[in-house]
């Protein structure tokens, strides 16, 4: 087993991951549930194309909260190599590139949203603009979903490296691991099995407490004495 120590320096790196990583969720969870999902019926376009269109604001900052999540995952992808790099270099790479593919997938899939705003906004004359807006909202969905396949292997990554490092608790590293699988199997029921995601969709409760425990313990991280 890999005994590692904190030092001043590590521990710096260690609570702005921690921080990075609460933005990620506070702003991932913020756009998607609390902002943008009671907007959208994906049964109804038009009642979506009116939701959307009497809450212009609400629609575009969910936009906005999730460009802030992309821009801290990217910082937190180099973090988190510069954190566990001396305890696996390739497994800690591996782990940055494939989080690093998932915030440039999740980034890009926002010009989804966006061309579904400029459908309602500005072609409010065009024939069966509500369906095609329809569309790419779900196509959104979709790339946001494929975008946590590689988040989902990243995790499975990073479970290891907490585990092998010594510097917190096994169980986080557990937590991890569980949570990449969940991401895993919903991405890929998305994609082949859509029927079943909405029964498997609590699951997912598993990741948000997996990751928001490691997020604490991250920004809990004191100075060695």
């Amino acid at each position: 087993m890999i005994i590692h120590t904190f030092t001043p320096e590590l521990a710096q790196k260690v609570r702005l991951a921690g921080l990075l990583y609460l933005v990620i969720i506070i702003a991932g969870l913020g756009a998607e549930l609390g902002l943008r999902a009671p907007l959208i019926d994906l049964g109804d376009a038009d009642a979506t194309a009116a939701a959307i269109l009497e809450a212009p604001g609400r629609f575009r900052l969910a936009i906005a909260a999730d460009l802030l999540m992309a821009l801290c995952d990217a910082g937190l992808a180099i973090l988190f190599y510069l954190i566990f790099r001396a305890i696996a270099p390739g497994l800690a790479l591996s782990a940055m590139v494939f989080r690093l593919i998932q915030t440039v997938l999740i980034a890009a899939n926002l010009m989804a949203l966006q061309a579904a705003w400029l459908l309602l906004s500005d072609s409010p004359g065009m024939v069966d603009a509500h369906k095609l807006a329809l569309v790419f909202l779900d196509l959104h969905g979709h790339g946001y979903d494929l975008g946590l396949v590689f988040f989902g292997a990243g995790s499975l990554m990073m479970g290891a490296l907490v585990w092998r490092s010594g510097l917190f608790a096994k169980a986080f590293g557990l937590g991890l691991t569980v949570a990449g699988l969940v991401y895993l199997v919903g991405s890929g029921l998305r994609f082949f099995a859509p029927g079943l995601l909405s029964a498997f969709a609590p699951a997912y409760a598993i990741t948000i407490l997996a990751e928001m425990a490691f997020c604490l313990r991250l920004l809990l991280q004191r100075n060695p004495v």
